[in-house]
């Protein structure tokens, strides 16, 4: 008797509506979830600029790159010939050397 009630307590604490059961794992399961996603999203940003290179130590770009960036604004918009973007862009990477 006491075999047969113990079995049926432990079978109704699994598996019936009083237990757990198998929901126990989804709490876990969320967070993991949750932050594989976050780092997902913002790791791949981060692997990016820090690939290209262009961004200080608070997320910034740096002032050469700012620069360079400008320059090559104006050369495609025809405001300056190319032996003057040229020759600014040598000045820009030789200052942002010093």
């Amino acid at each position: 008797m006491s075999a047969t009630l113990a079995t049926a307590l432990v079978a109704t604490h699994f598996t019936g509506p009083v237990g757990f059961g198998w929901w126990f794992l989804l709490i876990p399961l969320f967070w993991i979830l949750l932050f594989g996603l976050l780092f997902a999203i913002f790791g791949r940003r981060w692997r990016r600029a820090a690939a290209e290179g262009g961004y200080g130590p608070h997320g910034r770009m740096s002032p050469a790159r700012q620069a360079e960036g400008t320059l090559a604004e104006r050369f495609a918009k025809g405001d300056i010939d190319e032996t003057e973007y040229r020759a600014r862009l040598e000045v820009i990477r030789a200052n942002a050397s010093s």
